[in-house]
């Protein structure tokens, strides 16, 4: 027994080892250092060393559950809070030998690193001066006899002025020391970029003072040619590229974040070729993912964040973000088959997404008009005869009565209602008269029409005009009008829930006459 006791370590990493990253959203201590941000200066909006406590606690309850080998971490206040977190995890058997983090003066924030692994050395690269820009931390680590280098990093939000720009000036920082590696060297980015991982698509213009040049995809070129690069593509390139695994997933679990119901990809695991090339350490394929246990979700589904109300730490929840994980081994990678070199994007029409359940491939739809919009939803059509499609959820910044070429990325079929649920707005045309593209009731047949000028009675439920009937649905409650009320319904959606049905968005969409 004793000398399979001394074996033990060398076996504990024969196989496949974890790294993940993980935003903790604000691990603060209770002391006052005064680079604190207000909400967590000790004493004031309950926070105190009880509500630190049970904060520490779901953060390591995380941290154990996850059982990551290599463990990048952001929104660590200081090293006293850190080395708080690894002596409760030390305390609940999850513990780490190894450990690193930044030490820039005045900043309210730091990232840092935890390693079942040694650390050979640790380094920090400036972004700038400023406190509130963070540094980025640069690990190298003893894999049993190969080095293996961590980036840990935390760019600049796309809040509060968060333009491009900022998160640009971390990306070449860190462009500019790869490319003072050795060619083949191994290393891994990852951390919270706060960009999306289609950000050469996605960038919302209103922070994008680059001219569309994006950090993550242009400089880190996890995009070359304006398409994300793959799998077979990563084998063959030079350094300086990285693969971006979030496009292992479905698109429609591709979130680890949602703010206000929009999904992002903020947190990122980067790889470069020296991951795919056979020698040292490995990717292990389609080994990435989102770590999401029950308890990291809400009854209604959200993401189960720390709960601050009424200016008051309520002591419950655990972060506004979900870890990120990935598995690397000494063996080779082995390559999928069925990957292909390129995306296949295709041209189609609405009428194609009514013949497939799913997506493979995003698609692209273009001359689309948007016919009616409201709030961040949308009924699309590219001919005033051609079957129209409903935008769920991602119609935010088109305009009503305007053309578009889309990318659309995802499709559901909700209850016998076709749906478009995740696109991109590739280019905007000219404006269109949207007279011909609405029907009247009479003429409407299929769901997914915009039908006008309807008058009816309300009742129950359903309109009745012209001893005919059918169900209504106001999407606010608000709306509802009375039971025998007279309606004149100026746009309504045909939608469908189990059967075709009228939705009714906004109290301009009608009026009531009696």
């Amino acid at each position: 027994m004793r000398y399979l006791f001394l074996l033990f370590p060398f076996f504990l990493f024969a196989n496949s080892f974890k790294i993940a990253t993980y935003n903790v959203e604000n691990l603060f201590d209770a002391t006052y250092q005064g680079s604190e941000y207000k909400e967590y200066i000790p004493g004031k909006h309950n926070w105190n060393q009880r509500v630190m406590e049970i904060k520490l606690n779901h953060i390591a309850e995380v941290i154990c559950d996850l059982d990551a080998d290599i463990l990048g971490l952001q929104e660590i206040e200081n090293s006293y809070i850190f080395n708080a977190l690894q002596k409760k995890l030390k305390r609940v058997g999850c513990a780490y030998s190894y450990s690193a983090i930044t030490h820039k003066k005045h900043a309210p924030i730091q990232v840092a690193l935890l390693s079942r692994f040694p650390i050979k050395k640790q380094k920090e690269l400036q972004v700038s001066i400023s406190p509130l820009v963070r540094n980025i931390l640069e690990v190298d680590l003893n894999i049993d006899g190969d080095n293996l280098t961590i980036f840990v990093n935390h760019w600049k939000s796309r809040g509060r002025r968060g333009f491009e720009s900022k998160r640009v000036k971390y990306a070449k920082v860190l462009k500019k020391r790869i490319d003072l590696l050795p060619a083949h060297k191994e290393y891994i980015i990852l951390g919270d970029l706060n960009s999306n991982y289609n950000v050469h698509l996605t960038l919302d213009k209103k922070i994008d003072d680059t001219h569309g040049l994006t950090g993550l995809g242009d400089i880190l070129q996890t995009v070359v040619d304006k398409k994300l690069i793959t799998k077979p593509q990563i084998v063959k390139v030079k350094k300086g590229i990285h693969y971006n695994p979030w496009q292992e997933l479905p698109f429609e679990n591709r979130w680890n974040h949602k703010f206000y119901g929009n999904k992002s990809t903020l947190d990122h695991i980067l790889l470069p070729p020296s991951m795919f090339d056979g020698e040292g350490i490995d990717y292990v394929n389609d080994s990435f993912n989102v770590f999401k246990p029950s308890y990291l979700f809400t009854k209604r589904g959200y993401i189960n964040h720390w709960k601050y109300k009424h200016s008051r730490h309520m002591a419950q929840g655990y972060s506004d973000h979900l870890p990120l994980y990935a598995l690397f081994d000494k063996k080779a990678y082995i390559p999928n088959k069925r990957e292909q070199s390129t995306q296949k994007i295709t041209t189609e029409s609405i009428e194609y997404l009514y013949k497939v359940k799913s997506l493979v491939h995003p698609i692209k739809i273009k001359n689309a008009v948007v016919i009616l919009k409201r709030g961040n939803h949308a009924v699309i059509k590219q001919t005033p005869t051609g079957r129209g499609i409903f935008l769920y959820g991602c119609a935010k910044g088109l305009k009503e009565g305007i053309k578009y070429n889309f990318l659309v990325q995802s499709i559901n079929h909700y209850n016998g209602l076709k749906e478009i649920t995740a696109l991109v707005k590739e280019k905007e045309k000219e404006q269109i008269d949207l007279a011909p593209y609405y029907k009247s009731f009479k003429n409407a047949k299929k769901q997914n029409e915009i039908v006008k000028e309807i008058i009816g009675r309300y009742k129950q439920n359903y309109l009745y005009m012209d001893g005919q009937k059918i169900p209504i649905h106001f999407k606010k409650k608000s709306l509802i009008p009375k039971n025998g009320s007279k309606l004149k319904i100026h746009y309504a959606h045909l939608g469908y829930y189990k059967k075709l049905q009228l939705v009714i968005y906004h109290k301009k969409d009608f009026e009531i006459l009696e």
